[in-house]
C-alpha cells in the first residue's frame, strides 16, 4: 500500500519523504514550498527539533532575539522548546526547503490536518478542521502561541 505524501497545508505544499514508519520514529523529513508573503504562525515543538535547509529562496526565521536570514544552502537547527516563525519575506518568489523534524511528529500533523494535492495545484480554497488540527498539534507536543506576523 502506498501512502500518500503530497500535501497543502494552511498555504503552504508539503511533501513527507521519509516519516516514522521508515525512520523507527528518528525524524520525519519534510519537503516544504512557502508561497511569497506567506509565514508560520509563531509556534514551539515541545518534543522535537527542527532543523530547516534552504534548497531555494530566502527564508527568515525569527527565534527569541534573533533574526536569521537563509539563502539558498543555508542551515538552521530550531531546538526544541524554542519559540519561532518561519518566514517568506519575498513578494514574489516562493522559497523551498526541507525540514527534519527529529523525532518524528510533523508528519503525523500534515497527513491528519492537510488536504491531498501536488505542487502544480492551486491550495484548496476550502478551511481546515480546526478542531482535529488542535487535537493533532497537543497529540504531537506543538503549541501556536502567536498568529502569523507575531515574533518571539
Amino acid at each position: 500500500m502506498t501512502m500518500k505524501n503530497s500535501f497543502w497545508l494552511f498555504g503552504t505544499h508539503l511533501t513527507i519523504i521519509e516519516s516514522e514508519e521508515h525512520t523507527d520514529s528518528r525524524y520525519d523529513l519534510i519537503e516544504g514550498r512557502f508561497p511569497p508573503g506567506s509565514e508560520t504562525p509563531l509556534h514551539v515543538h515541545s518534543r522535537y527539533s527542527e532543523t530547516v535547509y534552504v534548497l531555494e529562496g530566502k527564508v527568515t526565521v525569527y527565534t527569541p532575539g534573533e533574526t536569521n536570514v537563509l539563502s539558498t544552502g543555508d542551515t538552521y537547527h530550531i531546538p526544541k522548546n524554542t519559540p519561532h516563525t518561519i518566514a517568506n519575506s519575498s513578494k514574489t518568489e516562493p522559497f523551498r526547503a526541507l525540514a527534519v523534524a527529529s523525532p518524528s511528529g510533523f508528519a503525523k500533523l500534515i497527513r491528519a490536518v492537510g488536504f491531498e494535492g501536488s505542487v502544480n495545484d492551486t491550495p484548496p480554497e476550502k478551511f481546515h478542521d480546526m478542531e482535529l488540527a488542535l487535537r493533532v498539534l497537543e497529540e504531537i507536543g506543538d503549541t501556536n502561541i502567536g498568529p502569523p506576523g507575531a515574533r518571539p
